[in-house]
């Protein structure tokens, strides 16, 4: 029998995989080890998913471990191309304010008296804009936050560099909105090393946001990123997003 294979490596519970069909519908199988062998070798097996007619089709990882998916067309007429990606990790449930990494009672409450101008600085590609960041940066504002948004600070003639050095240092919170066009951008990456650099030296609390980016691309970039608390637009609407941002700020970290 035919088929075509991905392995999909070591897969944590709850990952989500999305396989996108072009043509017929299709058998789509997900197997630990164990069951791609027996699948192979045409004896019985145990799987999750099969007959898909609708593309695309998503299947959630039911335990950590190493997963196979396969498609293939048997006992069906037609023929099929076939793609995967793996959605960006399962994040967590609890609400951001729960976190530890992100409530710091040295973090101080924003008042004239502390320098501090911005309670968000967004970290962003223009291309985002649209999706995401305009309507985001707007629901921050409406929800009482001062937020450093370039289409809010800048104006014609503006320093653009001084603007973003004096965003930087002047906001509590980072907001990063990672993206396929953010990770290959120039601009992107010198406000990104600013953020992580005040994160680091405890300055600053650094929130990602991924927007149609999965883990191994966060990966590949920075594994020390790929691994901080994040929010991720395909598992949450920017409407949801804002209000936890605003909940946790507006309540003081506490």
């Amino acid at each position: 029998m035919e088929f075509t294979h991905y392995n999909l490596g070591h897969m944590k519970s709850g990952q989500v995989v999305e396989i996108t069909l072009n043509g017929s519908a299709a058998n789509v199988r997900l197997m630990d080890g164990s069951n791609f062998s027996s699948y192979k070798a045409g004896r019985q097996h145990r799987y999750y998913g099969g007959l898909v007619k609708r593309s695309p089709y998503r299947m959630a990882i039911p335990r950590s471990g190493t997963w196979h998916v396969t498609v293939d067309m048997a006992g069906l007429r037609g023929s099929t191309r076939s793609s995967i990606r793996v959605l960006p990790g399962a994040l967590p449930e609890a609400p951001l304010s729960s976190v530890p990494s992100l409530v710091r009672d040295e973090v101080p409450d924003v008042s004239p008296e502390d320098g501090r101008e911005f309670d968000v600085f967004i970290s962003h590609a223009s291309e985002d804009k649209e999706d995401v960041v305009r309507p985001l940066a707007q629901a921050l504002r409406q929800g009482g936050l001062r937020v450093w948004y370039d289409e809010f600070e800048l104006r014609i003639g503006d320093s653009l560099r001084r603007k973003i050095d004096a965003g930087l240092a002047k906001s509590r919170f980072g907001v990063i909105v990672f993206s396929k066009v953010f990770l290959k951008k120039g601009w992107t990456n010198y406000e990104l090393d600013g953020l992580v650099t005040r994160s680091v030296n405890g300055d600053q609390v650094l929130l990602p946001i991924w927007h149609n980016v999965t883990k191994q691309e966060i990966i590949d970039f920075s594994p020390s990123l790929a691994d901080r608390l994040a929010r991720s637009t395909s598992t949450h609407t920017v409407e949801e997003i804002a209000g936890e941002i605003i909940e946790l700020i507006s309540g003081g970290g506490h």
